[in-house]
């Protein structure tokens, strides 16, 4: 398999010598597998090569553990070829995993391992939390107790008292900036001193002790664009590349339906209905499957990214990713920055919140400059409670002049 990206003999006897040179004919069928572009391929090949001959001189052909990696990684003198070298060497593991040996952390590196554990399964059956709130609850109980730990050093979470929790919330609010940081800090907290009540290892509910931090949802403005800086960032996207045929399909398709970003990521091909016009949204924030309307223009640039720009791979969803490994988009940011780099591109001057919930923003500030029905809107963009659709009708300042009552002392 070499042989596809090297045909010197030279070159092939080199790569194939070492401590995985047994390994490097599947690591290179591993990459054109993925996908990964034939310059890409041979970059890595060469780098698990380098190491494959550093170690063979220290462990020969017996399995390579992790003191050898550090040592090799601890020759580079500089970020950018050690963080190569990182990158290479989690290929070659995840290839020929038996050829290393993975050190089995101790219970002594973490000792609240087991109790976030068991912490994160609570709030996944007990709770019924999904992975991305669960993520930032976890983050908040760790924190608690580091904080924990580092104050009070060798006692047990059952000498917990008030007067700790209320200086670690003390400490907590002191690094928040924002309202919305303050209550989130609180909130995790609380909730994390429930589940050590609830799982026995505290005899008390210290929850009710936690303060609660005023923050108003309804108080701030959302950040929106105008709809003419929108219009002008999507047709500065030329259609001439396959990059740029997704870009303009999911700014379109974003901006139009004012979908969230997991939820553009999780739509699959079957979701599409053509005949209809509809695009069918599972499992949203609320939880609750919904539809959206295709407009023709969308349908359009969908229709030309399917047949013309989307990979040939075998995969369910609708928008992948150019990068290798070729697939579906694993998290928010890569959707973040195609939104933040079109919008760029379309001169379009952009403030800390730069998203694809930027484009919701828009567009429901757009329906309601409209006039459209407030519970249209809300059903739109799958809204629970019409009172979070409401904020929107704050930024309506044309409509908001219609209602406002003259001053009582008349003109100033």
């Amino acid at each position: 398999m070499l042989e596809f990206y090297f045909s010197y003999r030279g070159v092939l006897k080199r790569l194939r010598s070492g401590a995985l040179g047994g390994e490097m004919d599947r690591l290179a069928e591993h990459f054109l597998t993925l996908g990964y572009k034939r310059a890409s391929a041979k970059i890595y090949l060469s780098r698990v090569a380098r190491f494959s001959q550093f170690a063979a001189t220290r462990c020969g052909l017996m399995p390579i553990h992790q003191d050898v990696i550090d040592s090799y990684l601890g020759t580079f003198t500089t970020d950018t070829p050690r963080i190569g070298a990182v990158s290479a060497l989690a290929h070659a593991r995840r290839v020929a995993p038996e050829r290393f040996i993975i050190p089995v952390p101790s219970e002594e590196a973490d000792p609240d391992a087991l109790l976030l554990a068991s912490f994160s399964d609570y709030l996944r059956t007990v709770r019924g939390l999904e992975p991305k709130t669960r993520e930032g609850i976890l983050l908040g109980g760790r924190r608690f107790l580091d904080w924990f730990r580092h104050r009070h050093p060798g006692q047990n979470l059952e000498a917990l008292t008030a007067e700790h929790v209320l200086a670690a919330v003390e400490h907590r609010l002191s690094l928040s900036a924002t309202s919305g940081t303050r209550t989130a800090a609180t909130s995790h907290i609380r909730t994390f001193l429930r589940f050590l009540c609830w799982a026995g290892h505290h005899r008390q509910d210290l929850a009710r002790i936690v303060p609660r931090t005023p923050y108003w949802r309804l108080a701030h403005l959302p950040p929106r664009l105008a709809w003419g800086d929108v219009r002008r960032a999507i047709d500065a996207i030329g259609a001439t590349t396959p990059v740029a045929i997704r870009d303009r399909a999911v700014l379109l398709l974003l901006a139009t339906t004012g979908i969230r970003n997991g939820e553009l990521r999780a739509i699959r091909l079957q979701d599409i209905d053509w005949r209809t016009g509809e695009v069918f949204i599972r499992r949203t924030k609320g939880k609750r499957d919904r539809v959206v309307p295709l407009l023709e223009e969308t349908g359009a640039a969908l229709v030309d990214y399917i047949l013309r720009a989307r990979p040939k791979v075998d995969s369910p969803y609708l928008f992948l990713s150019f990068t290798p490994p070729v697939g579906a988009f694993k998290s928010a940011a890569p959707v973040s920055r195609i939104v933040r780099k079109r919008l760029r591109h379309g001169g379009v001057e952009l403030g800390r919140v730069a998203g694809a919930h930027l484009l919701r923003h828009s567009l429901a500030t757009q329906l309601v400059g409209q006039r459209r029905p407030i519970n249209e809107v809300a059903d739109l963009l799958g809204h629970r409670s019409i009172n979070t659709t409401a904020l929107y009708v704050k930024v309506a300042a044309s409509q908001l002049a219609e209602v406002a009552l003259p001053f009582p002392g008349g003109a100033a």
